[in-house]
């Protein structure tokens, strides 16, 4: 199993990224992916999952209505849309993976929000 995050960056508040996940390894379209973030300090937090077949979307209370978790099977790829970017979203953002009881991380990709 392999995850590769990208996407971070340093941006304004207020701005926009979108994070991608390009996953290998394992048959990607028969699993839930989910993105993580960890702020300096603070404990790995969930941010997002999305289903295996993307119908279904779970956000944590602080990004919901800002952020958008999907997934591109064909391309064994998912994706974080991240909206009116706030400072508390600075973190490292990692795509992770449930496969038969090990949880996989990537190694993760730094998002600064800052002015």
């Amino acid at each position: 199993v392999q995850l590769v995050e990208s996407g971070g960056h340093l941006v304004q508040p207020g701005g926009s990224l979108r994070l991608s996940c390009a996953a290998s390894g394992f048959t990607f379209s028969t699993y839930a992916m989910s993105w993580y973030r960890q702020a300096p300090g603070k404990e790995r937090e969930l941010v997002a999952r999305i289903s295996s077949a993307g119908g279904t979307t779970d956000y944590t209370d602080s990004v919901k209505g800002r952020f958008t978790i999907s997934r591109d099977n064909a391309k064994n790829t998912v994706y974080l849309q991240m909206n009116s970017l706030k400072p508390e979203d600075t973190a490292v953002y990692y795509c992770s993976l449930a496969y038969y009881g090990t949880t996989y991380w990537g190694q993760g990709t730094q998002v600064t929000v800052s002015s």
